[in-house]
């Protein structure tokens, strides 16, 4: 799940490149995000039911995500408006790392030899797989992107956290509902302080096919996906998988024209190895065996 989710996620890279020609970053993402929600909410309702969630579960999952989800997709596609994909893809390499230093905070995982060495494996496989392709200028595009990862990363713990009760299709919709909201509260605040918000050019038939894609497979699909991944992995092992989106990135350009980086297919064959050895669990021994004498 966490693979496929990667992988329906790397899609959005060239589409937001593409819709970022005409669009602001902070307007795309406010319509991407009340699109997925207009989508999920029925699909919630027929597979999950109508939950039974007291008003403080609702609100805390609307905080959750409106600052993790909400903020935190707006930066990272800030991020890539000040930079480029590749640049926002190496930067998310920091995403085990942020995993593992929540996860052992909350006191929820143990750092072991084997879990190092993966992480290690992973993050170097992010490194290697964007190694040679043209990068654009870092600085403040980085610090959104770090930013971004960080709260997305401690988001995703969160939900799984504190809404047990609720499948990942209810999570994520929750969630997404409160980065929605914050969204459009910053939308209009950006609006009403007169800076230029909606795109400059018309809305073509082009575009709107873009944003579907954009919408459906590589934020609602992906992110229920990811969800239920972290649910069953925990937030760092899963985060291990977004060093493969490097490589995802490149399948797809390659299919649109582009050129093929063996680097990146190194990058991603570390990658999984990384993960192998982190989520491989150790053989515990046998039970020894009670002697038990009878004695007459």
């Amino acid at each position: 799940m966490a693979g496929l989710s990667m992988m329906t996620w790397a899609i959005g890279f060239p589409v937001a490149e593409l819709l970022l020609q005409d669009w602001s970053p902070l307007f795309l993402i406010t319509v991407r995000m009340t699109l997925a929600i207009a989508l999920m909410i029925p699909v919630w309702m027929i597979i999950e039911g109508l939950p039974l969630l007291s008003s403080k579960q609702i609100i805390k999952g609307l905080i959750t995500g409106g600052i993790g989800f909400g903020v935190g997709a707006h930066m990272m596609l800030v991020a890539q408006d000040l930079t480029d994909p590749v640049t926002v893809a190496l930067i998310s390499a920091t995403a085990p790392v942020a995993g593992a230093l929540l996860e052992v905070r909350a006191g929820t995982r143990r750092i072991s030899i084997r879990f190092m060495i993966g992480l290690g494996a992973t993050v170097a496989g992010g490194f290697i797989a964007t190694n040679g392709l043209p990068s654009g200028q870092l600085g403040l595009g980085a610090a959104y992107a770090v930013g971004a990862v960080f709260l997305w990363t401690w988001a995703s713990m969160a939900v799984n956290r504190d809404l047990p009760m609720l499948g990942p299709i209810g999570r994520s919709t929750l969630t997404f509902t409160g980065g929605a909201v914050a969204l459009w509260i910053m939308a209009a605040g950006t609006f009403l302080s007169g800076s230029l918000v909606l795109p400059s050019e018309p809305i073509s038939w082009e575009q709107i096919q873009l944003l579907l894609i954009y919408t459906v497979i590589a934020m609602a699909i992906s992110q229920v996906l990811w969800i239920a991944s972290v649910g069953k992995l925990g937030v760092a092992l899963a985060c291990f998988h977004m060093n493969l989106t490097p490589f995802f990135v490149m399948l797809i350009m390659v299919g649109l024209g582009a050129g093929w980086y063996w680097p990146q297919a190194y990058g991603a064959a570390l990658v999984g190895i990384g993960v192998l050895i982190a989520q491989k669990k150790r053989r515990q021994a046998p039970p020894e065996t009670e002697v038990i004498s009878h004695t007459p």
